[in-house]
């Protein structure tokens, strides 16, 4: 079986952190694409957190790549027996829009912006990983709303937005190790119930 996996990066782009998930998931059956939403692949260092985030709001958004991604993933479906896809912050909310096409499974890890777009409902198995709290708003209420939908399930570890980016001030080891095992076993599941 031959399976495609799209990694849709958090508002730094395709740094080393993106990078490493990418290797985490590549196997001899499995083929991993990092997708840049930026021109020119641009990367932002953490102390640009508010400085990427705006760029990101203001330069591509929430809706302007989703068109290019169906392309992708469409496009994908006619090569491989499976297509997943995995998120991180925005990229997780870009992931969760996407979750209605034929894809195979979504893995959303800190997209709080999907509580914006809770009237997409997810036709595929859709894992989404939340940390104990965010700044913005109540992550608990969150998971509750995304636990009453069919095929999501959620998990929630302690720590903070980006908990599981060894490269942020925001990771904390544990939940990375929890959150990884919880990726993989998710993916593994998949492709089992597949073979």
């Amino acid at each position: 079986m031959k399976r495609k996996i799209f990694i849709l990066h958090e508002i730094y782009g395709v740094n080393d952190f993106i990078e490493m998930q990418a290797g985490a998931h590549s196997n001899s059956n499995t083929t991993v694409e990092c997708i840049s939403l930026y021109l020119n692949s641009r990367i932002f260092p953490y102390e640009q957190e508010q400085v990427a985030y705006e760029f990101f709001i203001n330069e591509v958004g929430f809706d302007t790549p989703l068109e290019k991604l169906t392309e992708k993933i469409l496009e994908a479906r006619t090569l491989y027996d499976e297509v997943l896809l995995i998120g991180f912050s925005v990229g997780a909310t870009l992931a969760w829009r996407l979750s209605t096409l034929p894809l195979h499974g979504i893995v959303c890890v800190y997209g709080s912006r999907i509580r914006q777009y809770l009237d997409v409902i997810p036709s595929c198995p859709t894992l989404v990983i939340l940390p104990s709290h965010e700044k913005s708003f109540n992550v608990h209420e969150l998971k509750e709303t995304l636990d009453t939908l069919p095929s999501v399930h959620t998990r929630q570890y302690l720590g903070q937005h980006s908990f599981m980016d060894f490269n942020h001030s925001n990771y904390c080891y544990e939940s990375y190790l929890q959150a990884q095992a919880e990726i993989s076993q998710f993916l593994e599941i998949k492709k089992v119930k597949e073979d």
